[in-house]
């Protein structure tokens, strides 16, 4: 009688090494105990181009007790880090634009969005990944960066943590209006704005989250900052 067992071809990123080397990520998740209702039972590696597409079974308990097997399907891109570059003295703020293919073809009339400088953390920390990107792509060089929070982006797919943070630049050092790099296939066009106008644009042309969230940070307690309005003291009792 034939062995009906079923043998998984050598795959890359699994028994293979992929495109940047890397094997195992059919393995990922499969050492999770933090959550006691969440049971990770099995790992299949759907793609292992650049970034990671991974499809997962899990065991989950709901509030009665029972148990019910579902499926995820997670984009794994690697974290990445965010900086909003700000003056204050002329409450000016730094910004980008560039063409994202994503965004075009989800209905953005040119797929050219503004943004803040960003970019993938891949071997380095976040603090040295969110410097050599504001180098990249806006040619200021940072030194002293404000860690501000992290947040998950999209987590109901994406497994990206992203890194916020904030440094000041001197508007003196500007060396032309475009960043980016060549080899990259880049052209990133510089944009400084006043905080005030990019806060009222937001919604209009400003419709990056993390953009959003970092303007937001800079008015709301960030760099500017409006103190509040001290409230009166009531009048004494008669």
């Amino acid at each position: 009688m034939a062995d009906s067992t079923t043998v998984r071809e050598p795959q890359p990123g699994a028994d293979l090494p992929d495109a940047r080397g890397r094997t195992g990520l059919h393995r990922t998740g499969l050492d999770l105990t933090g959550n006691p209702r969440v049971q990770v039972a099995d790992v299949e590696l759907v793609a292992a181009a650049w970034h990671v597409l991974r499809r997962t079974t899990l065991r989950v308990q709901d509030r009665s007790g029972a148990w019910s097997t579902q499926q995820r399907e997670t984009y794994d891109r690697g974290n990445g880090a965010t900086i909003l570059l700000y003056h204050g003295d002329s409450r000016k703020v730094l910004l980008t634009r560039q063409f994202r293919y994503p965004a075009y073809v989800n209905g953005h009339p040119t797929g050219e969005l503004i943004e803040t400088a960003a970019g993938l953390l891949d071997d380095d920390d976040p603090e040295t990944a969110v410097a050599r990107e504001a180098r990249e792509e806006t040619g200021f060089a940072v030194e002293a960066v404000q860690h501000v929070f992290d947040a998950f982006m999209s987590p109901g797919s994406v497994t990206e943590r992203l890194h916020f943070y904030a440094a000041e630049y001197d508007p003196a050092a500007r060396r032309g209006d475009w960043g980016g790099l060549a080899e990259e296939g880049e052209e990133i066009e510089l944009l400084e704005l006043d905080i005030d106008d990019a806060i009222a644009r937001i919604g209009d042309d400003i419709i990056d989250a993390k953009t959003i969230m970092l303007l937001q940070w800079a008015r709301l307690s960030g760099p500017f900052a409006t103190a509040p309005t001290p409230v009166p003291p009531a009048p004494p009792a008669r």
